[in-house]
């Protein structure tokens, strides 16, 4: 074999010299920028302002977040509001002041907003359409009137409120991904777990279904780090904690 000429060694060690003088910040990495997003979770009882945040990572086209910090909103659910609608949207003020402090300035306009009501604006909406639709516009005119980029207020039908509580129980669980021992996202290989919520005055029991065939009208199909899941949630009335207490105190009487 021929031995490589004088000047290639001699280069190849001046470029080795200049790669270990050469300190890491003199060759910048542009950091994952962190972006914000924010929930109003409008409960019965009560509502809570979350915060998320996220970078531009995805795993399987789908976003990686985590909550941040949260908000309770002082006072009772916003269906309490429904003879003073003005007073729902100011409640929401303090909260959403707050969250201007948390989120960096230049990132209000590009922060998502919404607002998900549950049971109790279910309820109202059935029985007082007007009123809840007056609610409705009240809390929209307050998070219109905030700086960050609001995105809608709206009554959650109930198997659309269980197939979040589903995703975010499934997403804790590290069910659809996990971190290998490189820092990578992978698939988990692990199964879905079924949720049972327990309200006041029924349960649900949300579930994955494994076949086409099993899937009911009523389910929910969701696209998830790149697979599909077809969600479905069977109510059992009468098996709330109200229900429950009541039996308990039926029983302590006799």
């Amino acid at each position: 074999r021929e031995l490589l000429p004088p000047w290639l060694v001699i280069v190849a060690g001046l470029t080795g010299i200049v790669l270990l003088c050469v300190s890491t910040k003199d060759v910048p990495v542009a950091p994952l920028r962190t972006k914000y997003g924010i929930v109003l979770d409008a409960g019965p009882s009560r509502t809570i302002l979350f915060i998320y945040q996220w970078t531009t990572t995805k795993a399987n086209k789908t976003g990686v977040i985590r909550g941040c910090s949260s908000c309770p909103v002082q006072g009772p659910g916003v269906s309490s509001y429904s003879d003073s609608p003005q007073k729902a949207g100011k409640s929401l003020e303090p909260c959403l002041n707050w969250a201007q402090n948390e989120i960096p300035a230049e990132q209000h306009s590009q922060t998502p907003l919404y607002l998900g009501a549950t049971a109790s604006m279910r309820q109202l909406n059935l029985t007082h359409p007007i009123l809840s639709d007056g609610l409705l516009a009240a809390l929209t005119g307050t998070l219109k009137s905030s700086p960050f980029n609001f995105q809608g207020a709206q009554i959650l039908s109930s198997p659309e409120e269980e197939a979040f509580n589903w995703v975010a129980v499934n997403y804790v669980l590290e069910n659809f991904f996990k971190y290998d021992w490189r820092g990578q996202l992978v698939p988990s290989g692990k199964g879905m777990a079924g949720v049972l919520s327990v309200g006041g005055t029924s349960a649900q029991l949300t579930s994955e279904l494994e076949e086409e065939k099993q899937a009911p009208k009523e389910g929910v199909r969701l696209q998830l780090f790149g697979q599909t899941h077809r969600v479905h949630t069977r109510q059992c009335p009468c098996h709330g904690t109200e229900q429950l207490r009541s039996r308990l105190l039926s029983v302590l009487i006799q």
